[in-house]
């Protein structure tokens, strides 16, 4: 065995500290992706409650009773006030409270998991007041995705698109600036191939198919961009730390497979703030409810966009600065 050989071996670490690491990252992945599913409950979810002012504080009352710190109620004067609050995104459904007609109004398009939360509450209502529920889904999921799969799959793709389009372009494409083109003509590519495949093909979404499109551009430019910057300004390193937070955080706490209010403590919030779940929020208002509440996480994906952006900007400078630093000249020998 050759000198080099051993000095190799010396440098590589122990076969029980490689097993401690992937033990460590194995455990990791799993925190990240099943314990938001696995702890998700109603936490403040929006909810209306339409009738007169003594049948509202009663159901509250009710409600809070049977799911303490589930709900928040928002009160509404009538069946037709409800509706167009669940329409405008700012309630997930309502409680018609009616003593002769009880009605509950859903929205599977804006979560399938509230609206089935929804739809068993319906029941214990019906047990108490021997009346059921009528139960209406007011802005339902396509016939073809009644459980809204598809959308709830999408969102790991496009956290991977954006991921993937920063590792190849960074290994593949040399300069920065036809990097940033590369990002920005593969998530244009990439949200009309994305939304035409959940929409044309898999029917998991309404609406202009161009909005579609365009909502999941944006989403994987803001990630890919980002990841390109980081990397761009500190290496490997900067490009991992990106794609750890975008899959380890931003995709688990996207609250697509339920809702962001559901997720534990406020977890739901932070995934709001990173692309996964401020382009999944975008997708569904724009897909199902004609963009109502789509202003905030598009605005989110604008900043994170504009992040990415802005460190693609300062790598640029600095490499500029490095070529514009003359190499010192070599000391010349001294002749005695």
């Amino acid at each position: 065995m050759s000198e080099q050989t051993v000095a190799e071996d010396r440098r590589r670490p122990p076969v029980a500290v490689v097993v401690l690491l992937l033990t460590a990252l194995l455990t990791v992945l799993l925190i990240a992706f099943a314990w938001p599913a696995a702890r998700s409950q109603p936490r403040d979810l929006p909810l209306g409650i339409a009738g007169p002012p003594q049948a509202v504080t009663q159901l509250t009352s009710s409600l809070d009773q049977a799911m303490p710190g589930g709900f928040e109620i928002k009160a509404y004067a009538d069946r037709a006030a409800a509706v167009r609050a669940i329409e405008n995104r700012d309630v997930y459904g309502a409680i018609v409270a009616d003593p002769q007609t009880p009605e509950v109004l859903t929205a599977s398009a804006g979560g399938p998991a509230v609206a089935q939360i929804l739809t068993q509450l319906a029941g214990r209502i019906g047990a108490q007041q021997g009346v059921a529920p009528k139960v209406t889904d007011v802005v339902p999921l396509p016939a073809d995705d009644p459980r809204g799969t598809g959308l709830a799959a999408g969102a790991l793709p496009l956290v991977i698109g954006g991921i993937a389009a920063a590792g190849m372009l960074t290994q593949l494409v040399r300069g920065g600036g036809r990097r940033m083109a590369g990002a920005l003509a593969f998530a244009v590519t990439g949200g009309l191939a994305l939304a035409a495949v959940l929409q044309f093909w898999l029917g998991s979404f309404e609406g202009s198919y161009w909005a579609n499109s365009g909502v999941i551009a944006l989403s994987i430019a803001a990630i890919s961009l980002t990841l390109l910057g980081l990397e761009w300004l500190i290496g490997t390193a900067g490009l991992a730390l990106g794609a750890a937070t975008m899959m380890l955080l931003g995709n688990p706490l996207s609250g697509m497979t339920s809702a962001p209010e559901m997720l534990p403590g406020g977890w739901g919030a932070l995934g709001q703030l990173l692309p996964p779940g401020a382009g999944g929020t975008a997708l569904r208002s724009v897909g199902f409810f004609d963009g109502a509440g789509a202003g905030r996480p598009l605005l989110v994906l604008g900043c994170w966009l504009v992040l990415g952006l802005l460190l693609c900007a300062a790598g640029a400078g600095r490499d500029r600065t490095r070529r514009a630093v003359p190499a010192r000249p070599e000391a010349s020998p001294v002749t005695v």
